[in-house]
């Protein structure tokens, strides 16, 4: 019998610690600019439009739609093995900002380009839950 192997857990940093206890909350919520108003993910210590770097948590709604995606049938980690194929998303939220995440809860058929997906979160450990997409039967809205 192999010995189970893990995912790499994040490390939450300053500048990302936020959006990591709010995952664990299973809320989604990017950085708001207290400048401009601007959202941001990922999170960092500065807006790229008005160079300002005070911020605030923002929630967002978790839904979006996927913009760009591919489907991994390697398991380039160990802790992969027996979840592959894997499907990398990237999706664009509602709210107009892009996060790279992990589709679940559908077939590797059913993904494309543009299909509504919606945040879901998997507790991986008593500190962390990492938030994944899956289908959404209700849409994104424009």
């Amino acid at each position: 019998m192999e010995p189970q192997v893990s995912l790499p857990l994040p490390v939450p940093n300053p500048d990302n610690q936020g959006f990591w206890d709010a995952c664990r909350r299973h809320e989604l919520v990017v950085q708001r600019c207290s400048g401009c108003r601007a959202l941001r993910h990922p999170p960092r210590p500065g807006c790229p439009k008005c160079r300002s770097t005070e911020s605030e948590w923002h929630r967002v709604s978790g839904r979006g739609t996927i913009y760009t995606y591919t489907i991994t049938h390697q398991a380039i980690h160990p802790a992969l093995k027996g979840r592959v194929p894997w499907t990398v998303v990237l999706v664009d939220l509602e709210e107009g900002v892009r996060m790279v995440s992990h589709l679940v809860d559908s077939s590797t058929e059913q993904v494309r380009i543009g299909m509504p997906v919606e945040v879901t979160f998997e507790d991986v450990s008593e500190e962390v839950s990492l938030p994944y997409f899956r289908p959404s039967d209700q849409g994104a809205k424009s």
